[in-house]
């Protein structure tokens, strides 16, 4: 898994819209990367639910927000416009992000593991446990 101080490995998928996101897209500003087991689950609902609701907080420090479940572009989307999601949701059903991280689990699903990235793409802490945890520690950092 990757580890605090390394650099985040910097991946290309589509997310909900189908549109490609790239991570290094991202340079320049804080990033929460989430990982998560399956879209519209109750665990990945509340944690979903909770970055959503914390979003104008982000957004104002310009944090970016992007969930990864092995989910396909269907089902992302289907899970954002269910429950409102206002952040990107990448769709990695190659599983080959959640592999660059160390977070595919032996059901072939993701993990429940946050990434905290700093501004110029480093790994300033790993979240791992409860779903409410992983944005209460993006909050402390960020905000």
């Amino acid at each position: 898994m990757v580890a605090v101080g390394e650099l985040a490995p910097d991946f290309e998928a589509p997310n909900q819209d189908g549109t490609s996101v790239k991570l290094s897209g991202m340079r320049g500003h804080p990033v929460v990367l989430y990982f998560y087991p399956k879209a519209d689950t109750p665990g990945c609902t509340i944690e979903a639910k909770g970055f959503r609701d914390h979003m104008p907080e982000f957004a104002a420090k310009n944090v970016r927000v992007v969930g990864v479940s092995t989910d396909d572009c269907a089902d992302q989307k289907k899970f954002a416009e269910k429950y409102g999601l206002n952040f990107t949701l990448i769709a990695d059903d190659s599983k080959a992000v959640a592999g660059k991280y160390g977070v595919l689990g032996d059901s072939g699903h993701a993990r429940r593991v946050s990434f905290l990235i700093d501004p110029h793409g480093k790994v300033v802490e790993v979240v791992d446990g409860k779903p409410e945890h992983h944005v209460d520690r993006a909050r402390a950092v960020f905000l």
